[in-house]
């Protein structure tokens, strides 16, 4: 029995009623704490419970606070069948989204959580999308390399957008455990007497090893370590595990051998190879550090790339889709999509001149534009983006970090002000406004979400996330409109 079956035994995952008592049991332990993932977790239990309500009693549920939660689901999973057409779509996305919050948690129970979800929303539909990318997530998180890739290789089958970057992470994984082999290899050859110990325990080999180097003893020692790090490999170990003692052990070497001029080219050797699988498993392997050859774009450049043109801003709403407005939107010098836009030319137009997008998913990153800007509020985690989802060749100019993050980098608008997180299509507008150069600039079917979404069709699963503010950006866009009819706000 493997690991992860371990943990599923213990967790009892697969059976929809069996998961949905594990979820009251885990919403109980959460009451009072003071973990804030901890209680976000919480917050969507309560909501997975409300949609369970829904789907048992075909009616709305009370919406229970505290302790009340655990209670009602309980009540709710006692009293009621499991539909015969399987789950439906509103549970299996409160599910979802509890096991995301969960993997976030990063605790062991929590962990165990997301295992029993992700068994039994395979189980009730084998080939969700949703599903076998959160499995590759939760396998991965848990250090299972081999079946994390299985699981990700299963969601790029079922899948035409890899709006996630799915395929360079497989390739990061893959190039990296190809440099720890190499890395172990090196090891093997650098210390030959570690074979004689590559079968015994680990654990006792390991501390065994510790004992020799706290000893004063590392010619005795380093065989020790390196034959448990060997046994470990051989063992098809988490990959965490196999990486702690990896450091452990480099740090006790490179302890060993300060000063030691006969032994750097030998450890040299070892901590690069070592510093460059840690670097592709955390980034992903980078093709292409120029991107293309691409061109940074400042905020100044920026603002003379638009001057005096006419730009129209697209809505990914229902309303667009079915606007008829096409040629009427290519019309303009310069059309902005956003995120994971669609077309159908006869109702988006055909042209995207400027594709701006969150930073946290790839959709549309490899459709051919002039100019890309990527938003995010955490410029390491804008940088890492940038480095694993750009597509080379597919844009000719690309936002730099001063256009990253607009209202709150350039306008110095903070949370105080705006309490919410801004929308892409709101930083983009509010940045047009601001820099104010162009004589006509039309949003085409903002609706603000009330048409529903129009998107890739990878995309439409994503929720309407609730961390915008979509009625103060409303009021902020209609303050400012010079005209305004069914299908076009107009703020020049």
């Amino acid at each position: 029995m493997t690991r992860v079956q371990n943990r599923r035994a213990r967790a009892r995952g697969g059976e929809l009623d069996d998961c949905l008592r594990a979820c009251a049991a885990h919403s109980g332990k959460l009451v009072g704490s003071l973990d804030r993932r901890r209680i976000e977790l919480a917050e969507q239990l309560r909501k997975l419970l409300v949609a369970w309500g829904m789907s048992a009693t075909s009616a709305p549920a009370p919406a229970p606070t505290g302790g009340g939660a655990t209670a009602l689901l309980k009540r709710a999973v006692k009293g009621a069948a499991t539909p015969s057409s399987g789950i439906d779509n509103a549970l299996l996305d409160a599910l979802l989204a509890v096991a995301n919050k969960a993997m976030e948690c990063g605790y062991d129970d929590e962990l165990n959580l997301a295992l029993v979800i992700s068994d039994t929303v395979l189980a009730e539909r084998k080939n969700s999308r949703a599903g076998w990318r959160l499995r590759a997530r939760l396998l991965e998180a848990l250090g299972e390399e081999t079946e994390a890739l299985e699981a990700y290789e299963r969601y790029l089958s079922l899948t035409t957008d890899d709006g996630f970057g799915v395929a360079a992470r497989i390739g990061g994984m893959r190039a990296a455990a190809e440099r720890e082999r190499e890395l172990l290899a090196l090891l093997k050859r650098q210390v030959p007497r570690a074979q004689e110990f590559a079968g015994g325990p680990v654990t006792e080999v390991w501390a065994e090893g510790l004992a020799r180097h706290d000893a004063g003893d590392w010619a005795g020692a380093e065989p020790l370590l390196v034959g448990a790090l060997l046994a470990l490999a051989a063992e098809d170990a988490p990959v965490n595990d196999r990486q702690d003692l990896l450091s452990q052990y480099l740090d006790l070497r490179t302890g060993v051998s300060h000063g030691d001029l006969a032994a750097l080219p030998a450890l040299t050797e070892a901590l690069s190879l070592y510093a460059e699988q840690r670097r592709i498993r955390a980034r992903g392997p980078v093709v292409d550090p120029t991107i293309g050859g691409v061109q940074w774009l400042t905020l100044g450049e920026f603002r003379n790339q638009i001057a005096g043109k006419s730009v129209c801003l697209i809505a990914n709403s229902g309303r667009v889709g079915a606007s008829s407005m096409g040629a009427e939107i290519d019309a303009y010098d310069l059309v902005v999509r956003f995120n994971s836009y669609k077309i159908d030319a006869k109702h988006t137009g055909s042209r995207t001149d400027i594709h701006t997008t969150i930073h946290k998913h790839g959709f549309n990153w490899d459709k051919p534009v002039t100019t890309r800007l990527v938003f995010g509020g955490i410029s390491g985690d804008w940088k890492y983006s940038l480095r694993n989802r750009l597509v080379p060749g597919a844009q000719q100019y690309l936002g730099d970090e001063t256009l990253r993050w607009p209202l709150r980098n350039i306008g110095q608008v903070g949370a105080d002000q705006w309490s919410g997180i801004p929308t892409t299509g709101f930083n983009m507008l509010w940045l047009l406004d601001f820099l104010d150069v162009s004589p006509t600039l039309d949003l085409i079917g903002f609706d603000f979400y009330e048409s529903g979404a129009y998107r890739v069709p990878e995309a439409m699963k994503l929720a309407i996330t609730s961390v915008h503010e979509y009625t103060s950006e409303k009021e902020w866009v209609m303050q400012r409109a010079q005209s305004v009819t069914d299908m076009r706000i107009s703020l020049r």
